[in-house]
C-alpha cells in the first residue's frame, strides 16, 4: 500500500449564505443542481469523506436533503480557513477518526476537477508539507493584469514565496504586452491543503501587514514562517463571485 493511500484526507467546503455580491450563492441552481451540490459531488470523486461547513440553516438543510455531510459552524468566522477548522472538529467527532490532512475546497467552483484534488493530496506524501496549494501558468495578458487573479512566485523547492494582485515579477526593459511571452507567470488556484496539526495553529495567527495590504490571507501564513508547497495544474479554475459570473457559466456549460 502506498503512503498516499495510507494517509487519511478529508475535504471541507466552506459555504456562507451571506455575500455582498451574490447572496445565497451556494444555493444558486446550475443546470438543475445547486452550486454547493455540484462542488460536493466533484469533491467526493477524489475524497472518501467530504463535509460542507456552513453557518446557515438553509444551506445545512439543502446539503442534508441531497445526502451530503454538513457541519453547522459559527457565524463569526472571518475566513473559510477558520470555518474549516471548526468543521474538522465536528467531522472527526462524527467519524470517530483523526485525519492527516484537510483539503479546503472552494464552495463557488462547481466544476472543480477531481484531478486537481488528487494533485493537492500528492503534496502530503511526506511529512514535511505544512500547507499546499495549486497554480496554473498564465497564457494571456488579460489574466496577467487582472487584480482578482493573484499571481504567485515559486522558489526552486516548489514553495510559494509571495502572492500578489500585482504582476510579479516586473520585467524590466520589456514592453508589458510581451511579458507573458518572455516569462512564465503563474496564477493562484484557490485550493488549499493543510496538515492536520497546522490548521488550528494558523487560525490563531493575527492578520499581518502584507495580508492587509493585498487582502490575501495566505500572506499571513508566509509572514509567520509557514511553507506553502505548490503544484502546477493544467485545469482552469472558474469561481462564481457574482450573478454575472453565473450567467456566463450557464451560457458556456
Amino acid at each position: 500500500m502506498s503512503m498516499a493511500t495510507e494517509k487519511k484526507f478529508i475535504g471541507i467546503i466552506p459555504a456562507r449564505y451571506a455575500s455582498s455580491r451574490f447572496p445565497g450563492k451556494p444555493l444558486a441552481i446550475i443546470h438543475g443542481k445547486s452550486m454547493i451540490r455540484r462542488v460536493y459531488e466533484q469533491a467526493v470523486k477524489a475524497l472518501d469523506v467530504v463535509y460542507v461547513a456552513t453557518d446557515d440553516q438553509r444551506i445545512f438543510d439543502a446539503v442534508s436533503d441531497f445526502g451530503g455531510r454538513v457541519a453547522m459552524t459559527s457565524e463569526t468566522h472571518k475566513s473559510g480557513t477558520d470555518r474549516c477548522a471548526e468543521a474538522l472538529q465536528v467531522a472527526e467527532k462524527e467519524q470517530r477518526t483523526t485525519y492527516d490532512a484537510v483539503l479546503n475546497v472552494q464552495g463557488d467552483e462547481p466544476f472543480i476537477q477531481p484531478q486537481q484534488l488528487e494533485l493537492l493530496k500528492s503534496c502530503f506524501l511526506g511529512e514535511e508539507t505544512e500547507i499546499a496549494t495549486l497554480v496554473k501558468e498564465v497564457d494571456n495578458a488579460e489574466t496577467l493584469t487582472d487584480p482578482n487573479r493573484p499571481k504567485v512566485i515559486i522558489n526552486a523547492k516548489g514553495e510559494a514565496i509571495y502572492f500578489s494582485r500585482s504582476i510579479i515579477p516586473y520585467l524590466r526593459g520589456v514592453d508589458q504586452s510581451r511579458w507573458v511571452e518572455q516569462h512564465t507567470y503563474y496564477i493562484h488556484i484557490g485550493l488549499y491543503g493543510f496538515r492536520r496539526d497546522v490548521l488550528p495553529i494558523i487560525t490563531q495567527l493575527q492578520p499581518s501587514a502584507l495580508e492587509k495590504a493585498e487582502s490575501l490571507e495566505q500572506l499571513r501564513w508566509i509572514e509567520h514562517g509557514f511553507k506553502i508547497a505548490v503544484r502546477i495544474t493544467q485545469y482552469e479554475s472558474f469561481g462564481v463571485d457574482t450573478p454575472e459570473d453565473l450567467k456566463r457559466l450557464m451560457d458556456n456549460p
